[in-house]
């Protein structure tokens, strides 16, 4: 959209202007329904290692205004927005055919468009994790990634890479961004190697957030000591405790030493106190040593998937449950990692054992 924008010196001018529906108004079963839009899991890295071990090129392509695309389903209406009301009928309303950003549906109305235009130019959705579709020509193969508007695409085939990028600007607006330098936050830098995936940046924005970027570092990221519920005062400010805690989060997809600490201080999300934050502030400076650490995705001659699993018994004092914990590898490349409080308690060392093993055999059988 474009507004009439006047001047200082009296002449007139345009700017653009970005249309926002009030998504907050909408009322779930009436205005939309589904609203769930895939995301990228563990198969990012998976597939980031199978496209170092055989060679590939990883393409980035980026979708313009990606959420306009989307096709609506439900009957939504608007009203006219300020600036461009029709005086003559300044009553009527306007009926959305297609999304704005702000609707409850908007990610799901894109991926739905989306989806449906790869199935019809010839990939086919994997039924594991629905934002990897594939593309495969008798022995060439492609693999296509999607979270939300960014998208990565690699394969066998260097000419039927360049004919996939090209079909996609016949049906969307997209800027074809070369090979994968920074995606999700993420940078994505070429070795001898292979790729080393670092989130730098971002540690840097986590620790300038907490007023902790002139800390002192430390060598763990957790002190030996267990994180318990102790008669301490609540801390002073939960918003805070929760953003940082949130950003974490994001960091564990290529931080995965410091998952257990992360985990075992979001269990106590609910009511944080003070010694909860003291962990806190352990973690950012663990990361304040290690902002430049990253994840090597190396060339593997094997690809045969191979995981560990750990648990300690009784570890959480306030439920007497176990924490169990795998990390899965892809050849020598780390691709897949947890840890978390068992959901049952186990009566005795080895059930516990046990337990997290049946947890990594899961995810070993699922890659």
């Amino acid at each position: 959209m474009y507004k009439i924008k006047h001047r200082s010196d009296g002449s007139i001018g345009w700017y653009k202007t970005r249309l926002v529906a009030r998504g907050f108004t909408q009322q779930e079963g009436i205005d939309y329904s589904e609203t769930f839009s895939p995301i990228i899991k563990q198969t990012i890295r998976l597939v980031f290692s199978i496209a170092v071990s055989c060679g590939w090129k990883i393409h980035q392509l980026d979708i313009h205004n990606a959420f306009l695309n989307g096709v609506l389903d439900e009957e939504v209406y608007m009203k006219q927005p300020p600036g461009f009301v029709d005086y003559a009928l300044p009553s009527h309303v306007c009926r959305l055919h297609k999304s704005l950003y702000g609707l409850k549906q908007a990610p799901r109305a894109w991926y739905t468009r989306l989806n449906d235009f790869l199935l019809s130019i010839g990939f086919r959705a994997f039924k594991f994790d629905t934002s990897l579709f594939i593309f495969s020509v008798g022995v060439d193969i492609c693999y296509l990634l999607v979270y939300v508007d960014d998208i990565l695409l690699t394969g066998s085939n260097s000419f039927l890479l360049q004919r996939l990028i090209q079909l996609p600007s016949l049906e969307f607006k997209l800027r074809n961004l070369g090979s994968v330098h920074y995606f999700l936050g993420i940078e994505v830098q070429s070795t001898s190697m292979g790729l080393m995936l670092r989130q730098h940046k971002y540690t840097l924005d986590i620790l300038t957030r907490a007023d902790m970027l002139s800390c002192k570092p430390v060598d763990t990221p957790i002190f030996t000591s267990k994180a318990t519920i102790l008669p301490d005062p609540l801390f002073f400010d939960a918003t805070r405790f929760h953003q940082i805690m949130g950003a974490l989060q994001y960091l564990i997809f290529t931080h995965p030493d410091i998952f257990f600490a992360v985990n075992r201080v979001c269990q106590f999300m609910h009511a944080p106190i003070d010694s909860h934050w003291a962990v806190v502030k352990r973690i950012l400076r663990y990361l304040r040593g290690t902002a430049s650490y990253g994840l090597h995705i190396t060339h593997n001659s094997s690809f045969a998937l191979h995981g560990f699993t750990d648990a300690d018994w009784v570890g959480s004092v306030e439920d007497r449950k176990s924490t169990g914990g795998y990390l899965v590898f892809f050849g020598q490349t780390p691709i897949s990692w947890k840890s978390g409080k068992q959901h049952t308690i186990a009566r005795s060392s080895t059930k516990a054992e046990y337990k997290a093993l049946a947890d990594g055999t899961a995810e070993v059988i699922w890659l």
